[in-house]
């Protein structure tokens, strides 16, 4: 992921076909050929840390040796057996600061190996040969558990239960399974639907329910669903995005950052949306650079994006940060919203420049303002835990043990609304995994006590 991808024209007026060229895939996958050369270079270390860098710890020599002898279908259940959503990773996780960062030709070479392109080209091999599933189920155990949320989190975790013989029921809020892979990733990155037929792919092994448009605490409730199952997973995310606290941020053009992406990555004429032509996205982090770039892929002429502290503290990544300066966005560091301008329509933002003294950050007293006919805001989202009933958090995230167990008995957690690491496709993905095994576990004390 060296390089960034070159696009005819963004900002401006644009026409229907500059747009469709915006939107399609962020990385051109590699051919047979090009995933040949790529595999070559691997040195297929001993005790890799490219694996140890993974969070769902996928053998990556082994998969890229897989593919360098030519069992692309192999490499591909060698991947997925570790991360069932090794196609959405491979195409929206940071490599570039996880396994490739950590890929020892680093040292001695310009380049690390292509570990997320070599994964997405055997993924997606396995993907189109629609040939039978990789993975069987085993006999039917009796067991039924339910899974709140068809995210990241909860997929994984049905599938390594499905897999096992139990059959599971999952509770969907909203109209589409995925989560933030269907809902709040970019459409360049996510291209082609993939992340509809990465879901049709889990629901494949067979032994999976998906029931949608239910909200927890609203069309079902915890303490009923503990009733009819014999376990519960919760992986409900964050739903609740985080408010500025300035006036003016109800403004009329300003919303959040998400519901922006939501609607491009769900609306099928692109050309039908207004981003704004003077654009401010606040925020640090990966949404905020998605929203800011394709604000001006679909045509806003000029787009910033601000943040109140330094480019080493957003948790933006350096390739995404340099992403969004190749597609035309100003980047202001050192930068507080402190006030959103207008009578009914938001026209401008006024900011305080910011620096920090002994470690926190204070504003300067220094003001400037941004004009903006459209803000979108990327500054977190908070756990939403009046549905929650006797689950215990701490901070804005459900406590949990090792194995993903609550403080409720019967009741496992994992994904974003827990605090297990960094809120990344990967991490959900090994959340799910990790509690699946605390419940395998705990199902198999029940049946034994």
């Amino acid at each position: 992921m060296a390089e960034h991808p070159v696009f005819s024209k963004t900002g401006g007026d644009l026409t229907a076909d500059d747009i469709t060229a915006n939107f399609e895939n962020l990385h051109s996958p590699l051919n047979d050929q090009q995933a040949s050369v790529q595999a070559s270079r691997c040195l297929f270390c001993h005790d890799a840390p490219c694996v140890i860098a993974c969070p769902t710890s996928i053998d990556i020599p082994k998969f890229i040796r897989q593919i360098a002898t030519g069992n692309p279908l192999g490499s591909a259940r060698t991947i997925l057996s570790a991360n069932i959503m090794g196609g959405t990773c491979a195409r929206a996780c940071p490599t570039e600061i996880l396994c490739e960062q950590k890929c020892v030709l680093n040292v001695g070479e310009d380049e690390p190996v292509e570990i997320g392109a070599l994964q997405r080209h055997a993924v997606d091999y396995l993907m189109t040969k629609n040939g039978p599933h990789p993975f069987s189920r085993a006999a039917d155990t009796g067991k039924a558990v339910a899974i709140i949320g068809a995210g990241p989190a909860g997929l994984a975790c049905a599938h390594a239960l499905a897999i096992n013989g139990h059959r599971v029921r999952i509770f969907e809020a909203r109209p589409k399974a995925g989560g933030l892979n269907e809902y709040g990733l970019a459409a360049y990155k996510m291209a082609d639907e993939f992340a509809a037929r990465e879901v049709a792919f889990i629901l494949g092994v067979g032994g999976i329910d998906i029931q949608y448009d239910q909200t927890l605490g609203h069309d079902v409730l915890l303490k009923g669903i503990r009733l009819d199952f014999d376990a519960v997973f919760i992986g409900i995310g964050l739903g609740a995005p985080r408010q500025l606290g300035v006036e003016g941020e109800y403004l009329n053009g300003v919303s959040d950052a998400l519901g922006f992406i939501e609607n491009i990555r769900q609306t099928a004429d692109l050309t039908t949306i207004n981003p704004g032509k003077n654009v401010v996205v606040i925020g640090g982090g990966n949404t905020a650079i998605d929203a800011a770039i394709q604000a001006k892929r679909l045509g806003a002429s000029n787009v910033t994006l601000a943040y109140r502290r330094g480019p080493a503290q957003m948790g933006a990544t350096a390739w995404e940060q340099d992403l969004a300066a190749t597609n035309g966005v100003t980047t202001l560091h050192w930068a507080a919203p402190t006030r959103l301008h207008g009578d009914n329509e938001v026209n401008a933002v006024r900011f305080e420049r910011t620096h920090l003294v002994s470690g926190k950050l204070q504003g300067t007293g220094e003001f400037f303002e941004v004009t903006a006919d459209r803000v979108y805001k990327a500054v977190g989202q908070t756990l939403i835990d009046d549905s929650l009933e006797d689950l215990k958090t701490e901070r804005g995230k459900i406590m949990v043990d090792d194995n993903g167990h609550t403080s409720v008995r019967d009741v496992f957690a994992g994904g974003d609304c827990i605090a297990s690491g960094e809120d990344l496709t990967v991490q959900a993905v090994e959340d799910g995994k990790n509690a699946a095994l605390g419940i395998l576990a705990y199902l198999e004390g029940e049946k034994n006590g």
